[in-house]
């Protein structure tokens, strides 16, 4: 595809809690843009205060996509996310509007932008079952072990609950010979779209002491009892409430841990989750960053932000 083919798309990457949904919005004013959530949590209905979703009075009529679109029971992929992003990209565009992704799932944005064929590795159904059977009598503690020693990358991006994802990363070992990392660094790394990837950061310290108050203010906002009203509807032992902010609390109602343990383990899994996100997004993609930590400068920052996009896509900004 010749560039002026492809699909114009906004790309806004970057940790928790560095300022993406308020910068998300100036930007999509300014392009006439709608915004799909790259964020593999705020899929979930009834989990707004943990994910730090966006409400309907801070999207100042923007239309968003991809927000509570699946019960809490349900799980949900890379794959699925990529099949219905590429669906609304096309039907964003077809309104004459331009998309864009905003979220810090960096795997969910890798999958739409690149051309990832999930489905394109053989499967094993023997294998496959055979390893479902060891999760029956085991477990799935031995086979995340097998994960770890063969393909640590993966095992880094899967939770040890997801079951599928590490059945299907061994089975995928098994059938070609290759990791699951290695089977898709192999694949193409053309970009689909004509794309403007910005990322937001901030100086470390400045960053960790927003994700600390952030939690304080998610605490006041009501998220114990957002979590007890998920613990106590049954929701147990599934993919969504592993997300931080979600399972220390459970640890809590479980009597585990006490609430002060549990706000201390939020703060620094959330934390150590925006280090990793810094550190996925500068190995895996072609950023261009924005440093956030002036917020006197915010206004500043957009301008530059949308000259840049204005540039790379062509676009003249309102």
């Amino acid at each position: 595809m010749s560039h002026n083919t492809k699909q114009k798309l906004i790309v806004l990457i970057g940790p928790t809690a560095v300022g993406k949904t308020r910068t998300s919005i100036h930007l999509a004013r300014l392009f006439n843009a709608e915004i799909i959530s790259g964020d593999s949590m705020q899929i979930y209905k009834g989990m707004d205060i943990g994910t730090a979703k966006i409400t309907e009075e801070e999207m100042e009529g923007i239309p968003h996509h991809l927000i509570d679109i699946k019960d809490p029971q349900e799980s949900f992929s890379a794959a699925e996310f990529q099949q219905i992003v590429r669906e609304k990209i096309s039907d964003i565009h077809s309104r004459g509007k331009i998309p864009m992704i905003a979220g810090g799932t960096g795997l969910y944005i890798q999958s739409v932008i690149f051309d990832y064929q999930f489905t394109d590795a053989p499967g094993d159904v023997e294998y496959r079952t055979v390893l479902e059977q060891k999760v029956k009598d085991k477990g799935i503690g031995p086979l995340y072990e097998l994960l770890q020693s063969i393909d640590p990358e993966a095992a880094k991006n899967i939770h040890p609950n997801n079951t599928r994802r590490v059945i299907r990363a061994l089975e995928i070992f098994h059938v070609t010979g290759k990791t699951m990392t290695c089977y898709q660094e192999s694949q193409s790394a053309e970009l689909l779209y004509d794309i403007a990837l910005i990322g937001l950061t901030m100086e470390r310290e400045k960053l960790y002491d927003r994700i600390n108050k952030r939690v304080d203010l998610m605490i006041d906002a009501g998220l114990i009892e957002e979590v007890r009203s998920l613990y106590e509807s049954g929701v147990h032992g599934v993919q969504s409430v592993q997300a931080i902010g979600y399972k220390e609390v459970y640890e809590y109602l479980d009597g585990k841990i006490s609430i002060d343990s549990a706000i201390g383990n939020l703060k620094q899994n959330s934390r150590r989750y925006a280090k990793r996100q810094l550190t996925w997004f500068r190995n895996k993609m072609e950023v261009n960053w924005f440093d956030m930590t002036d917020e006197k400068d915010h206004r500043k920052i957009i301008e530059e932000i949308s000259e840049f996009i204005a540039g790379k896509l062509q676009l003249k900004s309102n």
